[in-house]
This record gives C-alpha cells, structure tokens and sequence, in this order.
C-alpha cells in the first residue's frame, strides 16, 4: 500500500484507545502518508505531544489561541492543507460536538472550518455507543458525509464487553487508503443505502424480540456496492459480523431507529433493504425486568406494527433512491409471496429466498435468492453470500449505467 504524496491531518481525542494513535501514525508514515496531529485536551492525559511529533517527523497542535499561529489563521490552515481529516480515536463527546456543530477547542474547530473528507474512528463504552443519543449523532454525522470505521466489539478497559473498541489500526489504515486512493468502478459518484441484521425490539430491559439473522448477506452485499467505487451507508442492526472496509456503519436497535437513520442517510441513488425487519414491538416496553412470579400466569404482551422501511424508500417523492430492492424471507409459496410483496411495497426488485429450517440460509454462509423485477424473475443457484452480493452489485451497476 502506499499514500505516497497524501497528506492526513490526524485528530486525537480523549480515552484509552488514544495510545493505538500511535501506531497508526508510524502505519501511515511507513505507507509514505504525511501526518499532522491535533492533540485534545483530554487526549493529553493519555498520550504526549512529544509521542505524536516523534513519530509523525511533524508538529502537534492543541492549542486554538496561540498567538503566533491564529494570526495567520492557523486552524483554517490545519483544516484546509491535509487531504483527508480523521479522527481516532473519536470519543462520544467529539462526536456529539461535531453533529451540533460545535467549535470551541482546536479539535472541534479545525472539523467545523474544513472542507476536506473527514474519517472517524469511535471508541468509548458499549452503553455510551449505544446510547440514543449517540446513535442519533452518528445517523446525522453519517447524513452530512463522515465517514466512520469501526468501533469493534470485545473487551473493554472498563471491564465490560460489547460494541465500542476502537478499530485495529490496520483496519483504520485500510479505511483511510480506500478514501485517499479510491478504487475507479461502475458505481463511482453513487450513493447506496443498505440495511442490514435483525432488529431487537425491547420487552424489558433484558429481553427482546428479534429473529436469527446474522447480517452476513447484507453486509457482503455493502461490501460488493462499495467494491464497485459506491458510496455505502450501511444501518446495522446487532450484528457479529466485521463491518466491510471502506463502509460507512450507523449502529441501530430497533425498527424505528433503522427507519430514523435510513431517511437521515438519504438521498442516496440505490437502497437495498436486506435487514431482518422485526414486524412487530411491544407496545410499551417494561423499565424494569418483568419478573415471572410462582404460579402466575405469563404476561400478556400488546405488540403494535413496526414502520415499514422497505415502503417508505420506495414511497414516490423527491428522496425515493432510482433503484430500491427488497429482500423477501419464505418459508412457502416463495415466487407468489415475492411477487406480491414487490407490487404491495412498491420497489422495484425483490430479492427472494427461502429460509426453511431445512435449507440452513438464515444465519448460514450460502443463500440460493431468486430476482423478482417488473419484467419477471430470475432463479440463481446456491452461492456463498458474498458471491451473490457480488452478483447483485453487478446486475445494481448494469441497471443503472
């Protein structure tokens, strides 16, 4: 790999994570990347200026009133000479700065007046990831063009584990070199919205609604968009599988908040709706865990219809993607069922499969789908789930060349 004439402006905010932004700058210097870093205050506690300048062989900033460097409008310039801005580690303040516009440190200043890409990396606890609030921040942060790879799942310093490690700095690395060298393809200058994984609809605090998807066809299907020089939005659901490279992920729960961050992410000129949609919710979920009482019956649960994603991207208006497909799970009748949910839904294919106990397709590695479009269907035999995402990205592209 080599970024040899890019330059990246590198954004250290506070958390323990900070210490691996030492090892992606020594990675994007050995890639013959030059670096420039911005030092949080709150990053300062966990790694040193004098690190950074080490290994970048180049000045840290931290400070947005330094005299000698303001009178020449410093932090413009900071903002406005690298080639691609990231942040890494990008803690849940950052991040909810940056979404309200925010610019009253170095940091947050130099994101507000660039005009460059910019790349973040999150890392902070699985409940701060998963908070509303910071699910919110990323749908709109997603909407406005930032990029974001990671957090990965695993332990936690603060021994808890889950979503919210910062991403591996080769992963960072992968992701950098995808926005600064991008691959030329049939969907270059596309925007593709893709869902993906079940939803969790709560019942209380510690229990859920959900079904078996796995999240690996609609994440291979993400990979294979953005394989194709696609500009890819994906909105996850809970999911075990690795994010695709060069992705960007927005992090839901449940079918309202993959709706909210699906419209955020918007307009976008190809939406492909593979999440495992729970159809239902309870109607008010328990603040606290429903305790099973000794000899009581069961509670009755009141369940009330989720939105409906798929028809609301394909509804006509001025946001509708040019092409929306479907994905369509049977267990019976799979053509007729298809068929019908394609006209009922109004988007323009259906891609059906059948996921029978028997056939091992939900959750497993293969899926055997048949194309249901206006002018007829099409039967495709058994593949691994990447090959047919790599086959519908191509039947995607041809459709809109």
């Amino acid at each position: 790999m080599t970024l040899a004439g890019k330059r990246v402006l590198l954004v250290v905010s506070g958390g323990i994570a900070a210490y691996k932004a030492l090892e992606l700058i020594r990675l994007l210097r050995a890639a013959g990347c030059g670096v420039t870093c911005v030092l949080s205050r709150s990053a300062a506690q966990f790694v040193t200026k004098l690190s950074l300048q080490a290994l970048s062989e180049s000045r840290t900033y931290d400070d947005l009133f330094s005299l000698t460097d303001e009178s020449e409008m410093g932090h413009i310039q900071l903002s406005r000479a690298a080639d691609l801005l990231v942040v890494a580690p990008a803690s849940a303040d950052l991040l909810a700065r940056m979404a309200a516009g925010m610019a009253d440190d170095l940091a947050s200043t130099v994101l507000l007046a660039t005009d460059k890409p910019v790349l973040v990396a999150p890392a902070m606890n699985v409940r701060m990831w998963q908070h509303e609030a910071t699910v919110a921040n990323m749908a709109l942060l997603a909407a406005r063009g930032v990029r974001v790879v990671g957090p990965e799942e695993g332990p936690m310093a603060c021994n808890e584990f889950g979503p919210g490690r910062l991403a591996e700095p080769p992963a960072i690395l992968a992701a950098i070199a995808a926005l600064l060298v991008p691959a030329a393809g049939p969907l270059a200058g596309r925007h593709a919205l893709v869902t993906s994984g079940p939803t969790h609809e709560p019942i209380d605090p510690v229990r859920y609604i959900a079904n078996r998807s796995s999240g690996r066809q609609g994440h291979a299907i993400a990979a294979a968009l953005a394989a194709l020089g696609a500009r890819v939005s994906l909105v996850s659901g809970p999911v075990g599988v690795p994010d695709p490279p060069g992705v960007t992920v927005i992090r839901v729960e449940t079918a309202q908040q993959m709706l909210a961050a699906s419209l955020a992410a918007l307009p976008a000129d190809i939406a492909v709706c593979a999440a495992a949609v729970a159809d239902w919710r309870v109607a008010s979920a328990a603040g606290r865990k429903i305790k099973k009482t000794p000899g009581a019956p069961p509670p009755a649960l009141e369940l009330v219809a989720n939105p409906d994603i798929l028809a609301t991207l394909s509804a006509p208006g001025p946001t509708r993607p040019r092409l929306v497909v479907g994905f369509a799970a049977e267990t019976d009748a799979l053509a007729e069922n298809a068929a019908a949910k394609r006209a009922r839904k109004g988007c323009d294919w259906i891609v059906a499969n059948d996921v029978s106990p028997a056939t091992g397709i939900m959750g497993g590695e293969e899926n055997s789908v048949h194309l249901i479009t206006a002018t007829g269907a099409e039967d495709w035999p058994r593949l691994p789930k990447s090959d047919v995402a790599r086959r519908l990205a191509a039947r995607i592209a041809a459709a809109l060349a």
